[in-house]
């Protein structure tokens, strides 16, 4: 038995579970971005890693985790079609 989004609402529910669907999306594509900005650290504090630098530090994981936070923004946003 499905349930549409007007009954969903009916029953007291903010959103559809499309957008609730689009929030863990979300949600798992800006824990990604911040597992790509984590990395292994020198060993030695005296010596110096370059690869704090590198393009998927600096470049990609940040546009990850926005494109993370934009994904839930519209999640929250989205109105149901109404049909």
């Amino acid at each position: 038995m499905k349930q549409t989004d007007k009954e969903n609402n009916e029953k007291g529910y903010p959103l559809s579970a499309k957008n609730y669907i689009l929030i863990a999306i979300g949600f798992g594509v800006v824990v990604l971005g911040f597992s790509l900005m984590t990395g292994s650290g020198s060993q030695d504090p005296a010596v110096f890693d370059d690869s704090i630098f590198s393009f998927r530090r600096i470049t990609l994981a940040p546009f990850i985790v926005i494109a993370g936070f934009a994904t839930v923004f519209y999640a929250i946003i989205k109105k149901p079609r109404k049909k």
